[in-house]
């Protein structure tokens, strides 16, 4: 019986001829990795609560409360942008010298920015802590690979129904200690009432807390983690590959930590070009839209409770949003825990990230209606329900995560690619955080994220790589390339343009319907009509028209 043979078209998740046995978890290395996810969330929520108060401490916005949400924005943004033009760098960085060493200096990167932030006395400190932190932090993406090599299609579903768990206690912890560790010298004066350290720096306290857990968190990684890359090549041939030209096809060397056949030939990471095939674009837009809706979202929720009521929030303080947000996650990682693999089991990954995005819907139009109830009638049992009723739906948003790692991983190309694959995914995502704040900019997002779910297949099956010639590599699918470069005037769409680089595909995923107009040249109408009208980008209607 001739072996079934792995190229770069053969998907990593093959739908069996009969029922398999599941694998059990490796929980020698599993529970690192479970560690290993609690920093991102324990830091961007140690930092959640006092943000907006931070702002308006340091006087940026002049007493306007108003700008109190944008200046959040900037931050977030300074973030995002370091981060988009890294991650993908970092991703496949780890497919040649490993997950190991990204993973720690991405955890380096976490203690110094947040000891920097505790320390900042300007806006601009702030931004600069925020660029070292997202600039330098491909955890997640790095740790999601990681579940990926040690997972099999079996156990993947249950490795990522606990993901919660360190989610939920990161989480939690964060926002407690944001939330209750902020100016302590005002909240506890007998205890840090005589610190001038603290007063002079009134942040610092909680971001030293969470530098301190992170820190504990590296040292565990760097002495207990394996590597999950088979063969390794040396950093220094990628340097001299890099800037010298040289190959460094033939210094890849097998690691310690994993087991290697002699006689078993290793897939070697492809190209960027080999990558974009038409079922990692497909799956990289529906991770872009639902994630980045889900980004504005955790990040609108403490600047709405914290803005005043007659500004469109709720005017509550550190504390209480410090709370709610530590209540919110406690009840997502349990009902995930619980409920996503039997989900997963009965219903597939595609019905419940439909489901998921879909909820976004609701959870939009009730951040009107909570603050219409605050204005007529204060802050009761009404707006208290729909705060209850929005956190909750947002728990069915979360699922879609681990749905959409499974779809990564059965799109990427071979197994030595599935970072750079899944650093596709989220370069695509971190694009356009800018316009996080837009209430109606969510309504398009959501049904935007809906519609490319839709675009998912059934099931996991290689279905949409059966039309490529074997061997063939394409990065532009016949069925993606006409609707986007189809010409108006015909009913022939015009031959499919070549796109070289990841930039342009990046440009015409994220840069937005104006930037469509352009590029093509061929709505004249349209672009009259745009003058003056830049509000007309984010309408749904408009987006609809120009595809």
């Amino acid at each position: 019986m001739i072996p079934p043979q792995d190229d770069e078209e053969t998907p990593l998740l093959q739908r069996p001829e009969q029922p398999t046995a599941k694998t059990p978890l490796p929980w020698d290395q599993f529970w690192i990795l479970l560690l290993l996810e609690m920093p991102d969330f324990l830091s961007s929520r140690t930092l959640a609560p006092f943000i907006p108060q931070l702002i308006r401490d340091i006087g940026v916005t002049h007493g306007d409360e108003s700008q109190v949400g944008r200046y959040v924005g900037i931050l977030q943004l300074s973030s995002s942008v370091a981060h988009t033009l890294t991650i993908f760098h970092w991703s496949r960085l780890s497919d040649y010298i490993g997950r190991k060493p990204v993973l720690l200096t991405a955890l380096l990167a976490h203690v110094v920015s947040m000891f920097a932030f505790g320390l900042s006395k300007s806006f601009l400190g702030l931004v600069v802590s925020c660029v070292v932190c997202g600039a330098f932090d491909p955890g997640d993406v790095v740790i999601k690979t990681l579940v990926m090599d040690i997972t099999d299609a079996t156990n993947m579903p249950k490795a990522f129904s606990y993901m919660p768990i360190p989610v939920m206690i990161g989480t939690t912890v964060g926002s407690l200690i944001g939330g209750f560790l902020s100016r302590p010298t005002d909240r506890f004066p007998d205890i840090f009432g005589r610190s001038e350290l603290l007063k002079t720096y009134p942040y610092l306290l909680p971001c030293s807390i969470s530098a301190f857990f992170i820190s504990i968190i590296w040292l565990v990684a760097c002495i207990c983690l394996k590597e999950s890359v088979s063969t390794r090549t040396p950093l220094w041939e990628l340097v001299k590959g890099g800037f010298f030209g040289q190959s460094y096809s033939k210094s890849r060397q097998p690691s310690s930590n994993v087991t290697f056949h002699p006689g078993e030939v290793q897939p070697k990471p492809l190209p960027l070009r080999a990558l974009l095939t038409s079922k990692v674009l497909t799956v990289t837009a529906s991770y872009a839209t639902m994630g980045l809706f889900h980004m504005a979202l955790s990040l609108i929720l403490p600047v709405f409770y914290a803005t005043p009521i007659e500004l469109g929030g709720l005017s509550l303080d550190p504390p209480r949003i410090g709370a709610l947000l530590a209540a919110s996650s406690i009840i997502q990682g349990i009902f995930q825990l619980l409920l996503y693999a039997r989900l997963h089991h009965h219903f597939g990954a595609r019905a419940i990230h439909i489901t998921g995005v879909s909820s976004g819907i609701p959870i939009v139009i009730l951040f009107p209606v909570t603050n219409a109830l605050a204005r007529a009638y204060g802050i009761g049992v009404a707006v208290w329900l729909c705060v209850v009723v929005q956190l909750t739906l947002k728990t069915s948003l979360l699922m879609c995560f681990p749905c959409l790692t499974l779809f990564i991983r059965a799109a990427a190309p071979n197994r030595a690619s599935l970072g750079a694959t899944t650093g596709i995914a989220q370069v695509a995502l971190a694009q356009g955080h800018d316009a996080w704040s837009i209430y109606y900019f969510f309504i398009a997002i959501v049904f935007l994220a809906v519609g490319t779910a839709l675009l998912l297949p059934r099931d996991l099956s290689p279905s949409l790589l059966d039309a490529f010639p074997n061997g063939t590599i394409s990065y532009f699918s016949d069925r993606v390339t006409p609707f986007l470069l189809a010409d108006s005037s015909t009913d022939h769409p015009q031959p499919p343009m070549p796109i070289s680089t990841f930039a342009t595909l990046a440009k015409w995923v994220c840069a937005g319907p104006t930037s469509w107009a352009q590029y093509w040249g061929t709505y004249p109408d349209i672009m009259e009509e745009l003058e003056g009208r830049p509000e007309w980008c984010l309408d749904l209607t408009f987006q609809l028209r120009v595809w």
